[in-house]
């Protein structure tokens, strides 16, 4: 399975590249009043209305540094009652490799976090851990607010 690898803060993180539409430059974003955490904007993807979430918002509880390397990671999903997909961007830091793993090589990291169901199974490697965010658990929390 091809991973898509990011940081928050110095953790590395990554997201099943059969989510991901695309991989944009951090643009502006049109932010209206009373925005839930971690939705920070929205911005004009493709003649569609993108909402977008910080992802170092939502696992460490504060924004993503403007790097060059900071990206908007478009990925796809399903809202109920839709027939089709819909987009959802998602920024995080250092997005700048992937990586090809076999599903079985993550294993269970023996701690259930309540608060972050998304947060996911763990891969290592000879710099350290990965943790899998799993899309199909974070959208449909925003996806409600």
């Amino acid at each position: 399975m091809l991973m898509l690898l990011f940081y928050v803060g110095t953790e590395r993180y990554a997201i099943a590249c059969s989510y991901v539409v695309e991989v944009v430059r951090l643009t502006s974003l049109r932010t209206p009043q009373q925005l839930p955490p971690p939705v920070v904007g929205m911005f004009k993807y493709s003649n569609v209305i993108v909402p977008v979430i910080d992802l170092c918002q939502l696992i460490q509880g504060t924004p993503c540094k403007t790097h060059l390397s900071t990206r908007i990671i478009l990925v796809r999903y399903q809202v109920s009652g839709q027939e089709s997909p819909s987009i959802l961007g998602v920024v995080a830091e250092r997005v700048t490799e992937t990586i090809d793993s076999q599903d079985t090589e993550f294993v269970d990291s023996g701690i259930t976090v309540s608060d972050a169901p998304y947060l996911g199974k763990i891969i290592s490697d000879r710099y350290g851990l990965i943790q899998q965010v799993k899309l199909d658990r974070l959208l449909p929390d925003i996806c409600h607010t």
